[in-house]
């Protein structure tokens, strides 16, 4: 979810083998690079390896024990700089970057022209800059300090905006997120403790924050493990219950403690059985259990007659009445 990759490298470059002062340049590809004057105590036979002129009393350098010229030496040997395009001779310091080769003096940012010896700088597509000009060009800015975010530096990214690392905090407690789980709230970043202690909903069971899944219930938000049966505590999720007074019953509970009976068969009348019933005169029946008191035949939808308790037929009424 969050990159913490830094800006391209802060480079700083070091004086290539070749680079020299009038006396002492260094060493490079073992090669040793260095002025001496021939004198009389010098044999006055040596010549340059490469023109074959005789060095008596000039300045020349040694490659591989190989003694050249000067001007034989920099044509073979010598790099030439990215921007003069001059070649970088014997009497000049040479500094390279990645195979790459400059004159001191031109070892400059490309855009101020500033030199960027001994300093820290950046590479763009090839093209060097001190730190401030590639800040200005190409570095991101903060999200939060509206800062530029320097090369070199650590810089936090997520859903598409940067920061520096230490202008990553949550928006709560202030402290550095890092790279720490977090959660977003319009726009804003916090911590996972503080948005519990702040958003997140609180189960109406044990009041505690429900961090995953839950439930709810009458607008109430519960821990699934907390949503209990008020008679006999069975967890409901996933079950059928009934409510009453904006409690949640099983509808084993409910039909004991609340369900009203059947005339015929004393058994509750819950929605787990015939989903229709039968009411008379404040009782009520299964709709299979409205049956005749005498023959049997069921009353749904037809006509009855009572007779004191019983609830008959019209056959079997008619009967009764002219028995009595």
């Amino acid at each position: 979810m969050i990159n913490t990759d830094a800006e391209p490298k802060v480079n700083i470059p070091k004086a290539a083998a070749s680079q020299n002062k009038k006396k002492d340049l260094g060493t490079s590809n073992s090669t040793h690079l260095f002025y001496r004057i021939i004198s009389k105590m010098t044999n006055n036979q040596t010549e340059c390896r490469h023109c074959m002129k005789l060095l008596y009393g000039k300045k020349y350098t040694l490659k591989d024990n190989d003694a050249y010229c000067i001007p034989c030496y920099d044509q073979l040997f010598s790099n030439t700089c990215e921007a003069c395009k001059q070649t970088i001779g014997c009497d000049s310091k040479d500094l390279s970057y990645k195979d790459r080769h400059w004159h001191e003096e031109c070892f400059n940012c490309a855009k101020c022209n500033n030199s960027l010896v001994e300093k820290p700088f950046a590479a763009k597509d090839e093209t060097l800059l001190c730190t401030e000009c590639y800040s200005n060009e190409y570095s991101s800015k903060c999200f939060q300090c509206k800062k530029n975010i320097l090369p070199g530096s650590r810089k936090m990214e997520f859903k598409g905006n940067v920061w520096h690392e230490t202008c990553f905090v949550c928006q709560s407690c202030q402290k550095p997120i890092g790279t720490d789980p977090l959660i977003s709230r319009e726009s804003k970043n916090y911590c996972v403790p503080c948005f519990e202690k702040q958003f997140a909903p609180r189960c109406s069971g044990c009041q505690k924050v429900i961090t995953t899944g839950g439930m709810t219930y009458r607008d109430e938000p519960w821990h699934k493990e907390c949503f209990l049966c008020t008679g006999c505590n069975k967890q409901l999720f996933g079950e059928s219950f009934v409510s009453k007074d904006d409690h949640p019953y099983c509808q084993d509970c409910f039909a004991s403690l609340y369900a009203q009976r059947c005339e015929g068969c004393t058994k509750p009348i819950t929605a787990l059985g015939s989903p229709q019933y039968i009411s008379f005169q404040e009782r009520q029946w299964h709709s299979d259990c409205f049956k005749c008191g005498k023959c049997n035949a069921s009353l749904v939808g037809q006509g009855f007659l009572t007779h004191q308790e019983a609830i008959l037929c019209r056959e079997c009424g008619s009967n009764t009445e002219s028995e009595i």
